[in-house]
């Protein structure tokens, strides 16, 4: 999943050395840590966040398969 993220965000910023992924697991989530350059925080979330939505989406549906809910924030 990991995986994932970084190669959807990394298309999308001017600083792709600095996207960094974090994981955060309890008993009942997984949360998913974004962290990038600050010059490329808007471009990440986008207008009115469409673009943090539509990473969203594609986040929670690869993670169908997972037992645990599925988190994603942007640091």
């Amino acid at each position: 999943m990991i995986e994932l993220i970084e190669t959807i965000v990394k298309s999308l910023v001017d600083y792709p050395e600095d996207v960094v992924v974090t994981v955060n697991e309890d008993d009942r989530k997984i949360t998913y840590n974004l962290t990038v350059h600050k010059d490329d925080v808007g471009k990440v979330i986008g207008k009115q966040g469409r673009v943090a939505k539509a990473i969203r989406t594609v986040v929670y549906a690869a993670a169908t398969n997972e037992s645990k809910r599925i988190h994603l924030e942007i640091m």
